[in-house]
């Protein structure tokens, strides 16, 4: 099969080229990627193996499987030790520096590919392969867009999945089997090995105010402690809030989504936390151009929890999120991060998921989650659907 078989050579060829501009600012004479996600942003497809960008000349692909991929720059590889022969026959010379993904690959394997090329310094590409993939192509936007499109077509559908006396796990099903039917792929990917989860998450009233020990907007006990996080089996109740956080990966680029739900209308003061996310989205959209602070951007959504007295149910009641909002592609927790820290500046194309969130005891959490890309006007949504809080039918 040919390598390039999915994605077209110009489109690789882009994404290899800017990652190239960063090796030249962080003087790399080259990159080892290993990583599933890494490997799919420079070939288009996932392979076990490895790929070789160097600074002067063309990518290299070495492929242990499967073992039919073929194409320019394909080469067959069983093991590490092999690289530096493989290079050396196609012309490319020892880097003297050599990135490798030291954030994301095991300490044994990092030791393995530095004993294969004797002589090179080893330094850290995470970051550089982090800022590649946070600006995205057009190709890329699209990507995203459909899965976006098919991801609101199975929100729309919820309201007739839902069944009186349901459990929040009950209806989380319902959703992921409508999800699958439309061609979800299943897999959500996170960058890192500390955050773990299935399809995303159904949030029912007090569930949604149980903390995580992951990194999430929202937390929620899950159904077991090797997966603590989403749903718990609380049954849908009146006056109680469902939060549907799931799963929009549909062509490898996933899109980003939240709508509340609720078998019957929910009090005053989650109506109220409901709408100041509506409007916390509307105004960062507003402002958020290429060369807007992240960091600003959070505060602007502070100021307006603010001014709402807000303050005490923004982004968790008992344990509380410290950003906003995250970039979303390949993996769901890409760059660049909203949060008060954040040194990160937008850049045209940057895709953004927005989720200013509140949890009102007893009730459950509310807010939306929309995913944007920036524009040189302000955001677009390709996550358009409505952003009221919906009824339950």
């Amino acid at each position: 099969m040919e390598l390039h078989a999915f994605t077209p050579a110009e489109e690789i060829n882009l994404r290899i080229n800017r990652i190239k501009n960063l090796m030249t600012e962080a003087m790399l004479d080259g990159i080892l990627l290993s990583t599933n996600a890494n490997i799919y942003y420079t070939a288009g497809r996932v392979f076990d193996g490895f790929v070789y960008i160097p600074a002067d000349g063309d990518a290299q692909y070495l492929i242990r499987r499967p073992n039919d991929l073929t194409g320019q720059g394909a080469a067959k590889i069983r093991k590490p030790e092999q690289i530096m022969e493989i290079l050396a026959q196609k012309g490319l010379p020892s880097p003297h520096k050599l990135g490798l993904e030291l954030a994301l690959v095991d300490f044994l394997t990092v030791r393995r590919l530095s004993a294969a090329f004797p002589g090179s310094q080893v330094e850290d590409a995470s970051a550089i392969m982090r800022a590649a993939r946070a600006v995205k192509t057009d190709f890329e936007v699209e990507q995203i867009r459909r899965s976006a499109i098919k991801h609101c077509i199975i929100y729309k559908k919820i309201p007739k999945l839902y069944q009186e006396g349901m459990s929040d796990v009950e209806l989380q099903i319902e959703i992921e089997h409508t999800s699958r039917l439309e061609g979800c792929l299943g897999q959500f990917r996170v960058a890192g090995n500390s955050m773990e989860i299935h399809m995303g998450s159904v949030l029912v009233g007090p569930n949604a105010d149980a903390p995580s020990p992951y990194d999430f907007s929202m937390g929620g006990a899950g159904l077991d402690p090797s997966l603590p996080v989403g749903a718990d089996g609380t049954i849908i109740r009146p006056g109680m809030t469902v939060m549907v956080d799931t799963n929009g990966d549909f062509t490898g680029y996933m899109s980003d989504l939240t709508r509340v739900f609720t078998p019957e209308n929910v009090d005053e003061l989650a109506l109220k936390a409901h709408q100041c996310s509506i409007d916390i989205c509307h105004a960062i959209a507003r402002e958020a151009k290429p060369g807007a602070k992240a960091s600003a951007l959070y505060e602007m959504a502070q100021d307006i929890v603010k001014s709402r007295s807000l303050e005490r149910y923004f982004m968790g009641y008992s344990q509380k999120a410290g950003f906003i909002g995250h970039g979303v592609g390949i993996d769901i927790n890409e760059l660049p991060v909203l949060s008060p820290k954040s040194h990160d500046i937008l850049q045209l194309n940057n895709v953004i998921a927005l989720e200013p969130k509140f949890v009102i005891p007893e009730v459950g959490a509310v807010g939306i989650e929309n995913t944007y890309v920036v524009r040189a006007d302000g955001l677009e949504c390709l996550t358009d659907m409505t952003e009221d809080i919906i009824r339950l039918e």
